[in-house]
């Protein structure tokens, strides 16, 4: 088994204009894709990620805060799971809450380097 990492993009629920129950009822199928996905043993860990950050670039360590205006797409938060392959990854985003809000999930493989 491999290890990706899922990365939610796009989907701010305040930005939507989300109703407190709406954004409930949310969080609920999150708990719900979260409870499948440990139940499946599959999932490794992550989180969900604050829409404010600072980002560090340049020779110069030049410090930005965020929210990034540049950015095309917010990155919600993320999931470390176990997968065969990238087909089987693709299997496990299926559960993603938020596709319908207009939301997308990156997949990436972690790499692994040997000492």
């Amino acid at each position: 088994m491999k290890d990706f990492m899922l990365i939610f993009l796009g989907a701010d629920y305040a930005a939507l204009g989300l109703s407190p129950e709406q954004m409930q009822a949310r969080m609920g199928q999150w708990f719900a894709w979260n409870t499948k996905m440990r139940e499946q043993g599959v999932v490794k860990g992550g989180d969900a990620l604050h829409p404010h950050g600072r980002r560090v670039t340049g020779e110069n360590r030049t410090v930005t805060d965020g929210p990034f205006a540049e950015s095309k797409e917010i990155i919600g938060g993320y999931y470390v799971v176990k997968a065969a392959d990238y087909d089987g990854a693709v299997e496990i985003a299926q559960g993603f809450p938020d596709y319908d809000l207009g939301g997308a999930v990156e997949i990436r493989e972690v790499m692994v380097f040997e000492n």
